[in-house]
């Protein structure tokens, strides 16, 4: 069964999904994209993903990533959620 957290986390992917990227900072893209990351998958680990810094889009996106590697999957879906929020004027 999903938890709260995991329910609101998957409200706040729908409604990025509707989303236009173009409307949004680039900083906040790559925070949204950084903790969605770490939300999935957990911490990253720059020696198993050295292909994604071949292009410059990418390597900032890694970047932003590593630097919230500290957060927990739980909390990195809070931050998401609060991306989210921010962005939307919403409260999920």
């Amino acid at each position: 069964m999903n938890s709260e957290l995991d329910i609101r986390f998957q409200k706040a992917v729908e409604l990025a999904n509707t989303m236009s990227q173009s409307n949004l900072p680039q900083d906040i893209q790559l925070r949204l994209y950084a903790s969605y990351k770490q939300a999935i998958s957990g911490t990253t680990h720059p020696k198993t993903n050295y292909l994604n810094y071949l292009d410059l889009r990418s390597a900032f996106k890694m970047n932003a990533w590593l630097q919230i590697s500290h957060l927990s999957q739980d909390e990195a879906k809070e931050m998401y959620i609060s991306l989210i929020n921010e962005c939307n004027n919403t409260s999920i």
